[in-house]
């Protein structure tokens, strides 16, 4: 058995929560967050804290929090020599306090509260300082069900840029082409078997052989007619862009 605190109340955190609470190999000791009363519905099921002084002995202590607030909390932890990860996909396993051992435990995943997610399809990249501590990251990721990747802090952090395009950026995509739906009441819903085929299509080739559309084939005339329908200056600075790297990406002038 695997006890863990988890820090933090955030999307990420809340997740790793449910997860570990589902699994059989997993106890959380205890739960805590700045503001108590965000976790409190949480309190029948797990101890709940707002008090670092409070915290209990764990095998593994993981920060769940905003970037920015990493290092800082991993230096007002009252304690030394426990293993203390954090969830980012950005920030340097360095820039925790060195008092205690660290590592990183970052399911490259997108993740919101509202929506359920199966941790049998999320990797987890694992980066330690101390070769001892590999074993029991890997076996705690093995315990929610997930596939762990031993890495480093730079194919870490590019993997978090590469995440940024595949989830983020495709995201505004859909948001824009859902404002440019409505605009002439077409629902959004037709477009979205074409999302699933998209994202389907990459799982077996490769993102170069699997584009198609005017830009590629250089079909100037439908390009000309797009950028006509399109009322935001914004929207059609983001379409020509768009087009030209597609257009330049696979030969076309």
């Amino acid at each position: 058995m695997i006890s863990v605190v988890v820090l933090g109340a955030g999307n990420v955190a809340t997740h790793l929560y449910k997860a570990f609470k589902k699994s059989e190999d997993v106890s959380v000791v205890q739960w805590y967050n700045r503001t108590r009363t965000t976790i409190a519905e949480y309190a029948n099921e797990v101890e709940v804290i707002d008090n670092l002084n409070d915290l209990k002995e764990a095998d593994i202590y993981i920060i769940a929090i905003s970037d920015d607030s990493i290092a800082q909390l991993s230096k007002d932890l009252p304690f030394k020599d426990r293993l203390i990860v954090h969830t980012s996909g950005s920030v340097s396993i360095h820039d925790m306090d060195r008092k205690n051992r660290l590592g990183v435990f970052y399911p490259l995943q997108t993740f919101s509260k509202a929506t359920d997610l199966d941790f049998n399809t999320v990797p987890i990249c694992i980066e330690i300082k101390e070769k001892q501590n590999l074993k029991i990251l890997k076996d705690l990721a093995k315990a929610i069900g997930c596939v762990s990747y031993k890495i480093y802090t730079e194919q870490r952090q590019t993997l978090h840029l590469a995440a940024v395009f595949v989830n983020n950026f495709t995201n505004q995509m859909y948001r824009i082409a859902h404002e440019i739906g409505d605009a002439e009441n077409v629902d959004f819903n037709i477009l979205k078997p074409l999302i699933l085929e998209t994202a389907k299509k990459v799982q077996h080739i490769s993102p170069y052989m699997a584009q198609t559309g005017p830009a590629k084939r250089n079909d100037k005339k439908t390009i000309k007619r797009h950028l006509k329908q399109i009322e935001s200056d914004e929207h059609k600075k983001i379409y020509e862009l768009l087009t030209n790297s597609i257009k330049k990406t696979h030969g076309q002038r």
